[in-house]
């Protein structure tokens, strides 16, 4: 079952009232896994969302990391299975890497909900039973359309789309969809392992630019990309067209003065949130966890962006 933006927000809203008067006390055990370590400000947001879910649902939260290193994210599903936790909130960067772990987890009778990585098969290729998050592939095909419409890209063009983690699901499902509107039209993208350090990869994909100045535009995957890909195409002495993912101060920045034209904004606070509330409303009351989709209507281009700036303080 999916549900809307619109009535994401409404239940959100919903919800927020019914418990805003009732301070509950922590009945309900969840443990949220974060793939990647917290140096990743992408998901300071989505912390944060939980842990207001959290306070407002009675839920004793735990969230860990698993620093990209699947062996240890698995080992975090495991303990938490066996901890007797009512609900797991996970970060599904693989298709196949914790297929096993958590349908263990929901064999044991807890609630397991993915939250801004999905199997590329959906519920068909995991057994979560639910997913928050964007479209990633829809996401992508949405940007590279946009892009070839606003800088007339043509066929025989030449694109450039690094990649923080390319096996990653999200950046296999973005970077997919961008293949998709370009391929359509005809254009070749290139890639390039890019990684996690900001420095680095700005220097990757600086260089890479330099190397191979018939590059008609860039496309940021993810949030690293989407950062430092301004500053990349300034160091490389180019002008070309720039979209990306997510949203950081440097990324409104960027799309405010033009440098950048536009981000996909996933709005990683409810990726936090809903996960959370669900496994307490599943809990307390057996509602079913439900898919929300929160990449729905989220192009920000110049003359959207001013109206995300007031929540910029929370995705540092």
């Amino acid at each position: 079952m999916k549900m809307t933006r619109l009535k994401a927000a409404a239940m959100a809203a919903g919800l927020a009232t019914m418990m805003a008067s009732t301070a509950l006390a922590a009945d309900v055990k969840a443990t949220m896994i974060i793939y990647l370590d917290p140096s990743v400000q992408f998901f300071n947001p989505v912390v944060k969302g939980a842990q207001d879910a959290a306070a407002q649902f009675g839920v004793d939260l735990d969230v860990q990391y698993a620093n990209n290193d699947p062996v240890r994210q698995n080992d975090l599903i495991e303990s938490a299975t066996a901890s007797g936790v009512d609900g797991i909130a996970v970060a599904i960067s693989s298709s196949d890497a914790f297929d096993e772990s958590i349908c263990a987890a929901t064999k044991a009778g807890i609630i397991v909900i993915g939250f801004n990585n999905d199997d590329l098969d959906g519920a068909k290729g995991n057994c979560r039973q639910a997913y928050v998050g964007m479209n990633e592939f829809a996401s992508g095909v949405e940007l590279g359309e946009r892009m070839i419409k606003e800088f007339g890209l043509k066929s025989g063009d030449v694109v450039f789309n690094p990649r923080e983690i390319p096996e990653a699901s999200f950046a296999v499902a973005r970077g997919g969809g961008i293949e998709k509107a370009m391929t359509d039209a005809g254009i070749k993208v290139e890639t390039v392992r890019a990684g996690l350090d900001p420095a680095e990869a700005q220097n990757i994909i600086a260089q890479f630019l330099i190397a191979n100045p018939n590059v008609k535009a860039l496309f940021g995957t993810g949030s690293v990309t989407s950062t430092v890909g301004a500053g990349a195409i300034k160091d490389a002495g180019v002008n070309i067209p720039f979209g990306g993912f997510d949203l950081a101060v440097e990324i409104v920045n960027a799309v405010e003065s033009g440098a950048m034209f536009a981000t996909m904004d996933q709005q990683p606070y409810l990726q936090g949130y809903y996960p959370i509330a669900q496994i307490a409303l599943a809990k307390k009351y057996g509602l079913t966890p439900t898919d929300v989709d929160t990449g729905q209507g989220a192009f920000l281009d110049k003359s959207r962006i001013s109206s995300v700036k007031p929540l910029i303080g929370s995705y540092r």
